[in-house]
């Protein structure tokens, strides 16, 4: 992966600074069609969405492969629970510490005072059905496999995954023909996401570029104070509770593991989208940071699935900017129920860009703000959107790592070269 002079992490970093300059340079450049159809709707598009569609071809067959994989080499059923309660428990609670500190800004930083709505687009906005948590359990059981494959229901991929991988498993040698299938599809899949990952800095270059050549100052400007919000609660929970958690519970160097994250984490600013960075989060929890198969396999999956602390972020933050847009007080029990409503938002939220403002009109309705106020940050949601993807890619290695030292399944040689 490192041929050449720089490595990937060096050349994802550089595709995006010259995405970011490039873009800027593009916006300013006066509308036509070198603009519009050649670079914006062409060249950028072009680039951006031939690596996007790449890199999510992959992510079903990845999904499903590396989790009957983990689940069938675990052996012991007891060691599947026990992870899974770790790793479940660890992802609900950082998420409401990422609201707590959301609403704790909200409260101190006031990003929806003195906003001028006259120089805010407002934007309309899909409406997210309320669904009753009851259905969002059952839902998780899939009634056509087949058909959750072809819509990507990755809460249903994963339950029907993980009961293939337990059955393997309690079959013994009956099932070890059908094991060592997975494990030879899992090294065929991987090997598939490093050829993918070597266009990665084209990719990157596009989407970004496209980003900042259609997201004018004009939408940006008047918002930054809730832009600069979020994104002061992003380094907070980064720095400070993935920080501390880290080093309690592995005892590792944070600075290392950021280190080697980092390409993941520009591919998921880039893209926007958790399920679109799980093989590269899959590759590099393995191959740079030790952990073991059976581990990675299980818990990066679903952390794209259910761990949405960056997005939970966003909906405090965007939540108390609503509130005070429209001079609502917000009192501490309607902060609860967000904090509540927002944790439990997260499981049902996709893995996708954009998701999480829509699952953000569900926590709106649990308080009775007016919707009508995402409408004011959907125009740049885009940049918003771009930073807690990397956080929440963040959480799901910084939770596979811990688990894994806690399991035994680290090799700390492999994390510290």
């Amino acid at each position: 992966m490192k041929k050449g002079k720089y490595g990937l992490t060096t050349k994802v970093l550089m595709a995006l600074v010259i995405g970011i300059i490039t873009g800027i340079l593009v916006y300013n450049m006066p509308s036509g069609t070198l603009k519009d159809t050649v670079l914006v709707d062409g060249l950028f598009l072009f680039l951006g969405q031939v690596f996007l569609r790449a890199i999510m071809m992959l992510v079903v067959p990845l999904v499903f492969i590396s989790l009957v994989n983990g689940a069938a080499n675990m052996g012991d059923v007891t060691k599947l629970g026990r992870v899974g309660s770790k790793t479940v428990l660890f992802y609900l609670t950082t998420t409401a510490i990422a609201i707590v500190i959301a609403l704790t800004l909200g409260v101190l930083l006031k990003p929806g005072i003195g906003l001028d709505m006259g120089a805010v687009e407002a934007v309309e906005v899909t409406m997210r059905d309320k669904v009753p948590l009851v259905q969002t359990f059952y839902e998780m059981i899939p009634n056509n496999i087949v058909g959750a494959m072809a819509s990507g229901s990755m809460l249903q991929i994963i339950v029907f995954a993980l009961l293939t991988g337990v059955s393997l498993s309690l079959l013994g040698e009956k099932g070890a023909y059908l094991a060592n299938l997975f494990e030879r599809l899992n090294d065929l899949i991987m090997k598939l996401v490093e050829i993918v990952m070597i266009f990665a800095p084209i990719g990157v270059f596009g989407l970004i570029a496209r980003t900042f050549s259609t997201v004018g100052y004009s939408a940006m400007i008047p918002l930054m104070k809730y832009i600069g919000t979020v994104y002061i609660g992003l380094l907070i929970h980064a720095t400070v509770v993935y920080g501390s958690m880290f080093k309690i519970f592995s005892g590792l160097s944070l600075r290392t593991f950021y280190k080697k994250f980092l390409p993941a984490m520009s591919v998921a600013f880039s893209t926007a989208s958790s399920g679109a960075t799980i093989p590269v989060t899959l590759e590099i929890t393995e191959r740079d940071l030790g952990v073991s198969k059976e581990i990675s396999s299980f818990t990066v999956p679903l952390g794209a699935t259910i761990n949405m602390d960056g997005t939970a972020i966003m909906q405090g933050v965007a939540s108390l900017f609503v509130a005070q847009v429209y001079g609502i007080e917000m009192t501490l029990a309607m902060m609860l129920t967000i904090v509540l409503t927002a944790t439990l938002a997260s499981i049902g939220t996709a893995g996708v860009p954009g998701a999480g403002a829509i699952m953000l009109t569900m926590v709106l309705q649990s308080v009775g703000l007016p919707l009508e106020g995402i409408g004011l940050i959907m125009g740049i949601d885009r940049l918003v959107d771009m930073a807690r993807t990397a956080i929440n890619v963040t959480g799901d290695a910084v939770c596979t790592t811990i688990i894994a030292k806690s399991e035994g399944g680290l090799n700390e040689d492999v994390f510290n070269s």
